[in-house]
């Protein structure tokens, strides 16, 4: 069909100009939304040719990075684990094992660490495996200064 049969079915039939109008609407629509699906990559492809980043949904049983992660859990061994924080970030696990063995067995230590970085945030957990040791540790060693920062050291709470 030729643009000015298209001009011409104006002037003299309204009716057949309207349909297909709409049809023309119609087709733009649809095309718009190809090359939407074709540019954009809404399933999971890299940002927009618009800028809007696309949506994308976590898998099941994935979870969001603002939700509450689970708690680490309780040793199964029936040791105690201490939670020790504002520790210097020079500290390295063999002297924060050094301070706890002055006051019995540790079964473990494990320093929380930036996983971008790799530099100590500033605390961590001690494993201790008799009761009454780990709470000698605990009522000597907090509030002590321990290269040059005042160790806050309590049981850990596990949530589980």
């Amino acid at each position: 069909m030729c643009i000015l049969h298209a001009f011409d079915l104006f002037k003299t039939n309204t009716c057949e100009a309207t349909v297909i109008a709409a049809i023309a609407f119609l087709l733009g629509v649809v095309a718009m939304c190809v090359v939407c699906k074709l540019f954009c990559k809404p399933c999971g492809g890299d940002k927009c040719k618009s800028g809007r980043q696309p949506q994308r949904r976590p898998a099941t049983g994935e979870q969001r990075p603002f939700e509450k992660r689970k708690p680490h859990p309780a040793p199964a061994d029936g040791s105690v684990e201490i939670y020790v924080g504002n520790l210097s970030y020079d500290m390295t696990e063999q002297q924060l094992v050094a301070e706890f063995e002055k006051f019995g067995k540790v079964n473990s230590v494990r320093l929380v660490m930036n996983r971008f970085t790799g530099k100590s945030k500033g605390f961590g957990f001690v494993q201790m495996p008799v009761r009454a040791e780990a709470e000698a540790a605990c009522a000597a060693l907090n509030d002590r200064e321990i290269m040059g920062r005042k160790v806050k050291c309590n049981e850990a709470k596990n949530l589980i």
